[in-house]
């Protein structure tokens, strides 16, 4: 009778545990990923890079959906469209470096950002061949890829991006935006948005009210374009583009990452300070219907040639609980010390 009654007890635990990963669908997310350039000088980490995402790769490879922006171009070749001016930069990363994206667990890479076209259609071209031969998938350049489909855990989830300069698909368009997210509501089960946008800089880490500019250009609305996107039926959203990491906020019982910073970018762009902190956020959602759960900020820094590496001063997770405190604190969640991202009581 004992034996009968252990294992009637074994049985429902590990009946219950497989019931609660079916519940929850796991996505971690992380800002710019830009692994080395060939240009305008050879600026390569060692070993072809391989050691980069050492410190995280366990956490991206376990979620059921990873995904991150590619901050630039994978290609051997090409001449660059940027000018030779002080805020002007061109990332080209060597098409052999493609690999480390898919050995590290990512599903999903935004090209919706003001660096896909540095080395014009060769650069975009390259770049989409690589991804598609790593089995990852992408979108965000106008007239071409708008959105993707990816299955797990039996449901379909959507997946689109958009950018701020003149070839992505813009978030500053919100009829653009409303059709895309619609379209992608319809036929799927789930949608997440990721969008670059914001100001940029050590000084633009608050959220602001109302749109962005600069240098001369329209970054968006965020809080408008995130809310927008959520009362179109999208469930999380995530953003980058700043530089520096910003406010998480709940609403409406949906996620959104306002800017997860820098996240593996170990050259030509500032790693000093606030500028190397490198979160990866995990959250922890209703499969069926979207709603947040749970998450957690997994807090890394960043140093030049290294990548990001296990923050273990605490100033990562302080950093974000601040700013959602300071910049959003109508979230219906809460960062705790921790970095635990909680539903507030």
């Amino acid at each position: 009778m004992k034996k009968l009654l252990l294992s009637f007890i074994l049985c429902h635990l590990s009946f219950s545990n497989v019931a609660a990963q079916q519940d929850t669908l796991t996505i971690s997310m992380v800002g710019d990923v830009m692994m080395g350039t060939t240009f305008p000088s050879m600026m390569l980490p060692e070993n072809e890079g391989k050691q980069l995402f050492k410190d995280a790769g366990d956490i991206l490879r376990q979620a059921d959906l990873a995904l991150g922006n590619l901050e630039g171009t994978l290609c051997d070749g090409g001449q660059s469209t940027k000018g030779s001016g002080p805020n002007s930069y061109s990332f080209r990363t060597p098409t052999s470096y493609a690999p480390r994206l898919k050995e590290v667990g990512f599903d999903y890479m935004s090209m919706a950002n003001n660096h896909a076209n540095d080395f014009g259609q060769t650069g975009i071209e390259s770049t989409e061949r690589c991804l598609r031969e790593q089995g990852i998938l992408f979108s965000g350049i106008e007239g071409r890829t708008e959105s993707v489909v990816i299955e797990r855990k039996g449901k379909k989830i959507g997946i689109c991006a958009f950018g701020h300069n003149s070839y992505t698909l813009k978030h500053t368009d919100l009829q653009v935006v409303g059709r895309i997210v619609d379209d992608l509501v319809s036929r799927c089960d789930l949608v997440i948005v990721s969008f670059h946008g914001g100001a940029e800089g050590k000084d633009k880490r608050h959220l602001p009210q109302g749109s962005e500019t600069f240098l001369g250009e329209n970054r968006g609305s965020l809080r408008q374009l995130a809310h927008f996107c959520i009362d179109h039926g999208a469930d999380v959203v995530y953003g980058h583009g700043p530089h520096v990491l910003r406010a998480a906020e709940v609403y409406k019982g949906r996620f959104i990452a306002y800017s997860l910073g820098n996240f593996c970018t170990p050259y030509n762009v500032n790693l000093t300070g606030i500028s190397g902190y490198a979160p990866l956020v995990e959250i922890k959602i209703n499969p069926k219907d979207g709603q947040f759960y749970s998450g957690q900020v997994h807090p890394f820094i960043q140093a030049r040639s290294i990548g990001p590496r296990a923050d273990k001063t605490g100033a990562v997770i302080k950093e974000m609980k601040q700013l959602t405190e300071a910049d959003v604190p109508q979230s219906q969640a809460r960062i705790d010390e921790q970095g635990r991202i909680l539903m507030n009581e």
